[in-house]
């Protein structure tokens, strides 16, 4: 009998570490399905995160390009008046340098 309460004593242990461990396959398995979550989670954030930061560049892009054709146009016509005035002022004054040009070239010095 004695013999017999070992073996039913052996047998209960073998079928608690076999039952404890099912449990850990069992936690192991879920914290792999977990971890394996938390990443595809992790890569869908990563997905939207890059697409919202890329649709945000363009959108700089298109508003710098756009003001970068704004001064473009600022610039020319700012060019345009400048030529403008030169030429106004040159036509003012050319009279009076052809004049005093004259005057040099005919005066004669001894």
């Amino acid at each position: 009998m004695e013999a017999n309460r070992g073996q039913n004593g052996i047998q209960q242990l073998l079928a608690v570490e076999q039952e404890a461990q099912h449990i850990v396959n069992a936690a192991r398995n879920a914290k792999m399905a977990r971890l394996k979550q938390a990443k595809e989670e992790a890569e869908k954030e990563i997905a939207e995160f890059r697409v919202r930061m890329e649709k945000e560049f363009q959108r700089k892009v298109a508003e710098s390009s756009g003001d970068s054709g704004a001064n473009v146009k600022r610039l020319e016509l700012e060019t345009d008046a400048k030529i403008q005035n030169l030429k106004v002022e040159a036509a003012r004054i050319s009279h009076d340098v052809v004049h005093m040009l004259l005057k040099h070239v005919n005066t004669v010095r001894t």
